[in-house]
């Protein structure tokens, strides 16, 4: 079995070399939108849940996705499809001009339409999925895109645009050729140096099952005898990826376990980082496990979403942490989560302390939290912030202990800290929906919950179990009153 990931020495070099690296994208291209809403009731009319929109996202799919990761990932990124001269043409034209590193080479066609997919979403879960799909020839002509590139990907939506034209300009371009593949016939694109199938398409391709290993091995020595492909790597979900390399023994790669909250796009993906790896000189060894990385970390996001450099890093560094540990965030990067669990549709709780011993109560009142909500964030004061609030001994555990300790509870989902009197301005950056407290606050004694009620959120107050206090515990432990 090949290594499970690369160390992080080894993917900061990566990703230094990926910098800057020109990569030429170009296939089939759509415009993706999510209509995220929320529901409550059924439907009279038939047994339908009713959609109350809250709000649309857009943003580009197939190809463009596969450009808008390569920049993000901190590649230069060259976008060539076909858009018709309508209004997702409009869009996915503006949405191209304002993403930092990618050059538009999209060709406009007043006799195509352009490819449109709308996803409804809540509470996380898509309801329904509504594909408008491309009219036309949806021919792309090669002009300079493969100019002085690094690597070329060719997206096939088999939509048209990735014909034998423009496989045939990719191959005489001297560079490196990687294809997302559609249909059966994987032999119509020559001798590119890498074919990315997924476990289902490799199926279809040789008429072979592809549920093991052993099966996915017999299948990808198939595929390799009817094309004059390089190389082909399978892309196999949560079972990780598999590589077979024309003239040697296939190799496995296992997945890397994520929480999945979408899956849309994580091809794209996988793609862009394959790509931009071996733009950056690494073998087909670790362009697979550089890929397996950013798609274990894009699943874990809502839409069509792209990875950047430090969220690789920091991801590669959860994996080598506890779980208690992985759950600790710096704020800039809880933000970002937040942000992600926000757009699933979930409901985000949010409660502080000082939690100097952890005792009974304390695990009633954060469990009572997060029964009000789908994540919990726990902010811990600092301990400074502790000492000025309890006086010189405390706290008796240190802030990196404390935060270990409530990150191992199952109801919370994330813990940061935070220095301030008071965790306002946390509040304000996070914007939950749920702000809790105990019940020896009144509503009108919480902190930031009037900033929480005015976007819609509400605050609640937790009951304590009776008998158990921090200042109890201490008091035990040096024989004092209890």
């Amino acid at each position: 079995m090949a290594d499970p990931a690369l160390n992080l020495g080894e993917l900061q070099r990566l990703l230094d070399d990926a910098a800057g690296r020109t990569v030429a994208c170009v296939g089939d291209i759509m415009l993706d939108r999510y209509v995220y809403g929320e529901v409550t009731r059924v439907s009279p009319e038939a047994p339908i849940p009713v959609l109350r929109t809250t709000r649309t996202v857009m943003m580009p799919g197939g190809v463009g996705n596969v450009a808008r990761n390569v920049a993000a990932l901190g590649g230069a990124a060259r976008l060539g499809a076909v858009i018709g001269e309508d209004p997702a043409g409009a869009t996915l034209t503006e949405i191209v001009a304002s993403t930092a590193g990618l050059e538009d080479h999209l060709q406009r066609s007043p006799t195509d339409t352009t490819t449109v997919k709308t996803r409804f979403v809540a509470s996380g879960q898509q309801l329904l999925r509504q594909d408008d799909d491309a009219s036309g020839a949806q021919k792309y002509v090669i002009t300079d895109i493969f100019s002085e590139v690094s690597v070329i990907l060719l997206s096939d939506y088999a939509k048209g645009v990735v014909d034998d034209g423009v496989i045939e300009q990719a191959l005489k371009s001297g560079v490196a050729v990687v294809v997302d593949p559609k249909g059966r016939d994987f032999a119509r694109y020559g001798a590119v140096d890498l074919i990315k199938p997924n476990a289902s398409e490799l199926a279809a391709a040789t008429g072979l099952p592809t549920a093991t290993d052993s099966e996915i091995e017999a299948a990808l020595e198939r595929a390799l005898e009817t094309t004059t492909a390089k190389a082909i790597v399978v892309t196999r979900a949560g079972k990780g990826m598999s590589l077979a390399i024309r003239g040697a023994p296939v190799q496995h790669f296992p997945g890397r376990a994520r929480e999945v909250y979408d899956v849309s796009g994580a091809g794209d993906t996988c793609l862009a980082a394959l790509g931009l790896a071996m733009a950056a000189g690494r073998s087909l060894q670790d362009a697979v496990l550089f890929a397996i990385l950013a798609s274990g970390v894009v699943v874990g996001k809502s839409g069509t979403a792209v990875v950047t450099p430090q969220e690789l890093i920091e991801a590669e560094m959860r994996q080598h942490a506890g779980a208690a540990s992985a759950k600790v965030s710096p704020i800039d990067e809880l933000a970002e989560v937040v942000e992600g669990w926000r757009a699933q549709g979930l409901r985000v709780g949010f409660t502080n302390g000082c939690f100097d011993i952890l005792h009974r109560g304390h695990v009633a009142y954060l469990n009572q939290a997060r029964s009000w909500c789908d994540r919990l964030v726990v902010a811990l004061n600092t301990d400074a912030s502790v000492r000025r609030l309890k006086g010189e001994g405390r706290p008796v555990n240190d802030l990196d202990s404390r935060a270990a300790v409530i990150g191992g509870l199952a109801s919370v989902d994330r813990v940061t800290s935070f220095d301030d009197p008071t965790p306002l301005a946390l509040i304000e950056r996070l914007r939950p929906d749920v702000l809790v407290k105990g019940a020896d606050y009144t509503r009108e004694g919480v902190v930031g919950g009037d900033l929480v009620e005015s976007w819609g959120g509400e605050v609640r107050l937790a009951t304590f179990t009776d008998g158990f206090s921090t200042t109890r515990t201490i008091a035990k432990m040096t024989g004092g009153a209890q």
